[in-house]
């Protein structure tokens, strides 16, 4: 069944547009052939149409038109990419390609980094309570393995690029509400000399989400950068900043529960006893870079970083707690233009060091006769249940080598080499029993858990592009590259193994002041592929699959409807991935858990396709400017229908013509007012649908209907 109580905008959507390349040059009203230069694929500036690979760029005004309370407002709508906020806050699941798929919480896979400094830690776990989202000034996207600056992620590359501390006329206050307690406050203070600058950001965003049980959001930001340049075009940049950020986690729902939701829009209750869950976190972090000429023809690049961050984090069946994680690194790049081509190599080391993680019972819970826990009464932590101390490290040499001799060819060959080692000593005394449902004391043979993995992991990709011409090119690739199994993971299941991606893909880019194309054909054969498998406790453990097949096809195109000097630019577009994803050879252990504790179980899931990812998805929208300083953009998303489990037992539908709007008025050169409204139908549906091993589902509802009202001065 379709879960929709609103009605569809499709007659409004007469011609198509979405996130992703194409939507970099859709604002512009005067008829330019525009260069659209990454940094991201190649660690070095290229005009997109030369890259050879898969690349989305989400531009600045496709940015400012979005609420930006979560980078997931401006990438919806990228082919290939599934970005969702479980509750309008940085909270986000990210699956590039079906890569991060298994992450339950939190990001895996994918490779995030803001302004060349990784935000992933060295086992590929990203978060994102930290980044600032009123203070983005792009943001690019690569797709498949074996990018140069991704270590131990094979999904792809995220890069948050933030405002520069030299841009001019970028002074700016924000202020914001909305319906169900929505708050955006934002400031920036920016100063300019001849060769330095500073700038000052603050920012503050709240979202009660009453609409949901335990889900409000509310996060405080201060920013401060700073830069100096040389009249030798050397380059220093400082930057330090500071995050409080407190979430609450609602957890899914039950089927007779959804039902509910259908009828209601609202969501009173979750699937699990435990339901005080949230991450309440602080994070400072600071990092320096610096760029100069070495000889004529040589550059230096080198960029050291750090973040402490603190946590109380509640969430099943356990209360966990970080007094102080550090992690630091370094980045030390060097690259060399030449008569034929570039050159870049460097190498990177990032270490994390977590001690006295701590773990504890909830202390103020509702019991039954014999113990059992039914409810919990808030996030009050009780008895200390474990200890840990961890250290994971990752070092890495990187080069990449690219030929252009050729006319209209360009050749790029690189490779990442990278060690990684997960360390951890854990000291348990409580554990949680399902089958009773009680806290235990646990058995002096597991109360002592030493993890000491070292992965040696080697990344690679071969491109060609080739210009037909001044719009239009084609592109092939090969890559390869291998996943890292998160900490957490191997704690569960020391057995696992990283995983091994082999990629192929053809593309076609077209470029014009009138039009945008990007077409991509891809292929990749997955080997040891780590799968989430979720128990009857709704509980996620993970396993290597034989092998698994991923074939897709995406389009992001975008063309000018009509441009006048008195009517103004309308663009329109469409972007649409098919995907076909499926498991080759997968033995699926399948544990249950009684009275006495856990049984297993083989079951062969060979030939099934994997869950969640649709065969179709597709983006459409509008966008338009008028002299006067109007502009509106309407997107609507489809989602096709999905399995739900690794069994193949069951399809959910999906969601159709998700819809969202942005109306801005720009006037007397510093003023703006926006409205934004999602969901405008106010659909009820589910953006995740789970089954577990014991055939029951869980379900994740879609926000409904909101609107976020905002003014802005800039100065």
């Amino acid at each position: 069944m379709k879960y929709s109580t609103g009605y569809s905008l499709v007659p409004l959507m007469v011609l198509f547009g979405g996130a992703g390349t194409v939507q970099a040059v859709q604002e512009n009203i005067e008829p330019l052939l525009l260069e659209i230069v990454t940094v991201t694929a190649t660690r070095i500036e290229r005009d997109i149409k030369d890259v050879p690979e898969s690349i989305s760029v989400i531009s600045r005004e496709r940015i400012d038109s979005s609420r930006m309370f979560n980078i997931a407002d401006a990438i919806s709508g990228t082919p290939g990419v599934d970005i969702t906020s479980k509750n309008g806050g940085y909270d986000t699941r990210l699956i590039i390609r079906g890569g991060g798929l298994k992450a339950n919480y939190g990001i895996r896979e994918v490779f995030l980094m803001r302004d060349g400094i990784p935000i992933t830690d060295p086992d590929s776990f990203s978060k994102l309570d930290y980044i600032d989202t009123q203070d983005i000034s792009r943001i690019e996207i690569t797709k498949g393995p074996g990018n140069i600056y991704a270590t131990g992620s094979t999904a792809g590359v995220v890069h948050i690029i933030s405002r520069s501390v030299f841009e001019e006329s970028a002074n700016y206050f924000v202020t914001g509400a909305g319906d169900d307690g929505l708050e955006n406050y934002s400031l920036r203070l920016a100063d300019q000399s001849e060769n330095r600058g500073y700038a000052l950001t603050a920012s503050y965003r709240k979202d009660d989400n009453g609409w949901r049980v335990n889900n409000k959001f509310e996060s405080s930001q201060v920013n401060f950068k700073y830069g100096h340049q040389w009249e030798d075009d050397s380059q220093l940049l400082f930057e330090v900043g500071y995050t409080d950020a407190n979430l609450g986690l609602p957890g899914d729902m039950t089927e007779e529960q959804f039902e509910e939701y259908l009828d209601s829009g609202k969501q009173y209750d979750s699937n699990s006893q435990f339901k005080h869950r949230g991450r309440f976190s602080e994070t400072v972090n600071a990092n320096l870079k610096y760029s100069t000429a070495l000889g004529e023809n040589w550059e230096f690049n080198p960029r050291i970083y750090y973040t402490h961050w603190e946590q109380y984090h509640p969430v099943v069946p356990m209360i966990t707690t970080a007094s102080g994680v550090d992690v630091a690194g370094t980045d030390l790049e060097v690259s060399r233009s030449q008569n034929f081509g570039s050159l870049v190599t460097g190498v990177t080391y990032r270490i994390e060091e977590n001690d006295n993680n701590k773990k504890y019972e909830y202390g103020d819970v509702n019991t039954i006769s014999g113990g059992r826990i039914v409810s919990t009464n808030s996030d009050k932590k009780g008895q200390l249940a474990e200890q840990s101390d961890s250290e994971n490290i990752a070092a890495g040499v990187f080069a990449q080598q690219s030929i252009d001799i050729l006319e209209d060819w360009i050749f790029d060959i690189s490779m990442r080499y990278d060690r990684i080692s997960i360390d951890q000593d854990i000291q348990r005394f409580r554990e949680f029993n399902w089958g009773r449902g009680v806290y235990q004391d646990v058995a002096e043979e597991d109360k002592f858990q030493n993890l000491d993995e070292t992965f040696s992991l080697l990344s690679k990709r071969l491109g060609v592009s080739y210009s037909i011409s001044n719009e239009w090119s084609v592109f092939t690739n090969f890559a390869s590259g291998e996943q890292v199994p998160f900490a957490s993971e191997l704690v569960d299941n020391p057995s696992l193994s990283e995983s091994s991606v082999d990629s192929y893909e053809i593309g076609l880019k077209g470029r014009s002041a009138k039009w945008e194309y990007d077409l991509s054909i891809y292929s990749m054969e997955v080997k040891d592929e780590i799968v989430p498998i979720l128990d009857e406790n709704g509980l996620t453990e993970f396993q290597n699959a034989g092998k698994t097949d991923k074939v897709g096809f995406e389009l992001a195109s975008s063309i000018n409807l009509f441009e006048s000097t008195t009517l103004g630019s309308l663009w329109g577009g469409l972007n649409y991935a098919y995907s076909d994803y499926k498991f080759d050879e997968f033995l699926e252990i399948v544990t249950s858990y009684g009275r006495y504790g856990p049984t297993s179980t083989e079951v062969d899931q060979s030939g099934n396709q994997l869950p969640f990812i649709p065969e179709h998805y597709y983006s459409v929208s509008l966008n338009y400017r008028h002299p006067s300083g109007l502009s509106a953009r309407l997107q609507s998303d489809t989602w096709g229908e999905y399995h739900i489990d690794n069994a193949n037992s069951e399809k959910d539908d999906g969601y159709e013509w998700l819809t969202s709007l942005n109306i801005s008025y720009a006037f007397r050169t510093h003023h703006q007012l926006s409205l934004n409204m999602a969901n405008i139908s106010d659909k009820r549906y589910a953006s995740v649908v789970k089954k577990d091993v014991g055939r029951d589902k869980a379900y994740t509802p879609g926000a409904p209907r909101s609107f976020l009202a905002s003014y802005r001065y800039s100065f």
